[in-house]
This record gives structure tokens, C-alpha cells and sequence, in this order.
């Protein structure tokens, strides 16, 4: 079993490369709730529903979120009534949100909605959110207290940012079977999302980090980051706003106490080798961290594949000869 942490629409991205390298069965995704929100009265999970979208190959690739050929008619429409409009819920998406509340409302986790929406998809992964209760990420800004998505989809995340926090985060729990799929995964990867709000909130539920620490499977994580700047979106800004270098050494230390590989793209091979420069291994600091260079870049469907072939070959060599083509 392949375990996969993610959030954002470069999660997304990855997630699509080992769909299609790998049988379906062996996947089992951890997701980002942090950025859930209520949008008309409707309970939306936008890193959920990416994830499910993508494993059940509706994923509009051009916008990276949504359901490909999607219509906005109820949004223009909402918009006309005078109600908010500035988060674009697609038709045949919204369908998705009102059954979600629908099976929330009666009393099911959402660990149990995800599995629900998921298999009427088709889908034949396991998507795991990272915990059923509730964990907002906040961003605090010159403007005041944010949800994700207002600072991100509302404001264009233009906003300062003065710092992030994980409400609810202290006293949720891991969903069901979180746990127990890294203790149990063969390889962990962690995909190039943002570290601090993407991955972060998974990070910030209490025992996820802790089981990746002690997991026995390799843990691979491809950095989001490329010189000092992010691939895309705002993970230099919250980076900085936590504290962290804009650089794969800030992806380094937002994993360093379980990492153990890090992917970086070819064009940070020195401040690779820079970052390992007490060692006697090129590319391996002396807490055993590898870093290993390849172009991080996922443009194409074939950049996905190759992706995720290579962090399959760095975490679990053996999973790469036998792994089967999916379409």
C-alpha cells in the first residue's frame, strides 16, 4: 500500500501520476480538510473532492479544481439574487456538495461521505480525510482574521500575511484508518502542496506526526518550492510568515523529524548540495536526509508518470517493476 499526503490543486497533479501507474487498490490518499468551508449553507470539501475527481478522472484539467465541462448557471443565477459569488461552484459540482451535507446533516462522518461519494465515482482508491472533525486554517492578515479560502479564492491571497493557525487542530483526532495506513504503507509520499497550509493542517492533528516518525516505510516528499520561489500559489508568503526558509531547505524543516528524501528540481542541485555540505555523501545530510534532483515540474500527463515513478523508485524500488499501467 501506497500512502499519499496532499492538498491543493499540485496534489491534485500528483495523485493523477500514480493513478496511472499503480492499481487503484494500493492507493490510499490523506487529505487536507483545513480549507472545508460553508458555501450557501453547503458543506464544501475542496481538497477532497480534487482528490476524488482526479481518481475518478472527471478532473477539469484545465482549471485544476472542478468537474471537467462543468456549467455555472446556479452560480450566475446566486449572483444575480444579490448572493455571494466569488467561490465557483460548477453545477454538476454543487451536486457533489449538497449530498455531503445531505449525509452529513443525518448524522455521518465525514470519513464515511468521502467513502460514499467516492465509490458511487467509481473511484477504487481509499481517500481518507485527515480527521472527521473540525480544523479550519485561519491566516491572519493587516485586514484581520481569514478562512483559506477567503484569503485565497476571495482576495487573491494579496493579503500580508501575519501568521497561520490551525483552529480545532489540538483537540480533533485522526479520521479512521489514518494511523494505521502509515504504520502499514510500504512508502509515504508526500506530494509538492503547499507545507504550511496544505499539508500543515494534516501535520498539526495530533498522532500524524508522530506515526510518520515511527513509520518503517520510507517517506518521500517532492518539494513545492524551486530556487526561492514556489512552483505556484502562495507558499513562499505563509512559508516566511512561519518562520521557514523559501527553499527546499524550509521543506526540509517543515518535515525534517520524519523525511527521509527529499525531491528537488535540477536547478536547486547546489543548494542541494549545499544544504548537505557537512557530509561526506553529495546530496545526504548528516541526519540521513536525501536529496535527490530530477525536473519537479508536472506540465504533462507524461510529467506526472515520470513523477511519481521517481518517488516510487526512491521510497519502494520494488513497486516500480511490477507496477501496472491504469488508464
Amino acid at each position: 500500500m501506497i500512502v499519499v499526503l496532499t492538498g491543493g490543486t499540485g496534489g491534485a497533479k500528483f495523485v493523477d501520476g500514480f493513478r496511472r501507474v499503480l492499481p487503484p487498490e494500493e492507493l490510499t490518499i490523506i487529505v487536507n480538510t483545513g480549507d472545508d468551508h460553508e458555501w450557501w449553507g453547503l458543506y464544501v470539501s475542496p481538497d477532497i473532492d480534487s482528490i476524488t475527481y482526479v481518481l475518478a478522472g472527471i478532473l477539469s484539467n484545465e482549471r485544476g479544481w472542478g468537474i471537467r465541462g462543468d456549467t455555472f448557471h446556479c452560480l450566475q443565477t446566486m449572483k444575480e439574487l444579490g448572493e455571494p459569488s466569488w467561490f465557483s461552484v460548477g453545477d454538476r459540482d454543487l451536486a457533489t456538495h449538497l449530498l455531503r451535507t445531505k449525509l452529513l446533516s443525518e448524522g455521518r462522518t465525514l470519513s464515511v461521505v468521502t467513502r460514499t461519494i467516492a465509490e458511487r465515482l467509481g473511484v477504487r482508491s481509499r481517500i481518507l480525510p485527515m480527521s472527521d472533525m473540525r480544523v479550519e486554517t485561519r491566516i491572519d492578515t493587516p485586514a484581520g482574521e481569514l478562512s483559506f479560502e477567503e484569503y485565497f479564492v476571495q482576495r487573491w491571497y494579496q493579503d500580508p500575511v501575519k501568521s497561520v493557525r490551525f483552529a480545532g487542530a489540538s483537540e480533533s483526532e485522526p479520521a479512521p484508518g489514518v494511523l494505521d495506513a502509515i504504520a502499514d504503507a510500504q512508502a509515504v509520499l508526500i506530494a509538492p502542496s503547499n507545507p504550511v497550509t496544505s499539508i500543515g493542517p494534516i501535520l498539526a492533528v495530533p498522532g500524524i506526526r508522530d506515526a510518520l516518525s515511527n513509520t518503517a516505510a520510507q517517506v518521500v516528499a517532492v518539494s513545492p518550492i524551486i530556487g526561492n520561489a514556489a512552483v505556484s500559489g502562495p507558499a513562499g508568503a505563509l512559508m516566511a510568515a512561519q518562520g521557514l526558509p523559501v527553499s527546499i531547505a524550509g521543506v526540509a524543516s517543515a518535515y525534517g523529524d520524519f523525511l527521509d528524501v527529499l525531491i528537488a528540481d535540477d536547478s536547486d542541485s547546489e543548494s542541494a548540495k549545499n544544504h548537505a555540505s557537512r557530509s561526506p555523501h553529495p546530496y545526504t545530510t548528516n541526519d540521513g536526509l536525501q536529496v535527490h534532483c530530477t525536473n519537479i515540474l508536472m506540465r504533462t500527463t507524461e510529467d506526472r508518470e515520470r513523477i511519481a515513478r521517481t518517488a516510487l523508485t526512491l521510497a519502494c524500488p520494488e513497486l516500480v517493476s511490477t507496477s501496472a499501467e491504469v488508464e
